[in-house]
């Protein structure tokens, strides 16, 4: 049976809290009586408005998950969390022929599962220490390749892989571990989605996550998109795949 994480009361970590997924989630742990939330981002002066909007609970860090000091530095101002959510991401639209996709896939890679591994490990042992939970905000590219987004959806890939060894790993020592997976969601990381992908907007994508989290879903689809992918997924990885590869235009 799935255990459920309770929101009112919680003292939770959001990487990437200033815009977009990781701003959403923030406020809805806040509207729903999370007790605290460190807002983590690279600028920290960019949370001013989430700050005056919610005064002393929440936090501003300083958090660059490619910088390991910064890590253990968070990690050591953090350690009455029971909540981390792993949302920070980095996507550059980028054709996988490109002369600098190499350059490209280091840095997704460095942000997208590099910094999330140097996360769940920094954090491990306070999580387990206060019976908490993880929620790494993943993608539906990362369960199948789009190739209008190759190394994006590596980065993702390995980083659906990394939630999968944490869950097994963590679990026995009381950390739930939760994946999330949307789709196009508003946000401007995406702005420069080609046209046929549909974006959700960010505060229904947090809703959805937190939902689930209170359900105890270990896999979380928010939004109707990922929820018919996660769908077709499961019945037939091939076709999904395919699907994905018809996006990409034949060569004249």
């Amino acid at each position: 049976m799935h255990q459920s994480h309770r929101i009112e009361g919680s003292v939770a970590l959001v990487s990437g809290a200033n815009r977009g997924i990781g701003l959403a989630i923030a406020r809805a742990l806040l509207d729903r009586d999370a007790a605290k939330v460190y807002a983590a981002a690279r600028e920290p002066q960019t949370l001013k408005a989430l700050r005056e909007q919610y005064g002393n609970r929440v936090v501003p860090l300083r958090l660059d998950v490619t910088d390991g000091h910064q890590v253990a530095a968070a990690a050591r101002a953090a350690m009455d969390i029971d909540l981390l959510v792993n949302n920070a991401g980095a996507f550059q639209p980028t054709d996988l022929l490109d002369e600098h996709i190499v350059e490209v896939a280091r840095r997704e890679m460095e942000v997208n599962y590099f910094g999330v591994l140097r996360m769940v490990r920094a954090f491990a042992g306070t999580l387990a220490r206060n019976g908490g939970a993880v929620v790494n905000v993943g993608s539906v590219a990362g369960l199948s390749n789009v190739p209008l987004q190759p190394t994006y959806s590596a980065s993702k890939a390995a980083q659906h892989s990394l939630t999968q060894a944490a869950r097994a790993v963590l679990t026995g020592r009381g950390v739930r571990v939760h994946g999330a997976y949307p789709g196009p969601v508003d946000t401007d990381m995406t702005k420069d989605l080609p046209p046929q992908f549909e974006k959700t907007p960010p505060e229904a994508v947090a809703k959805a996550v937190l939902d689930a989290l209170e359900a105890g879903e270990d896999d979380i689809f928010p939004d109707a998109f990922a929820a018919a992918l996660g769908e077709q997924f499961h019945a037939s990885p091939k076709a999904v795949e395919r699907q994905f590869a018809a996006m990409v235009a034949a060569p004249a």
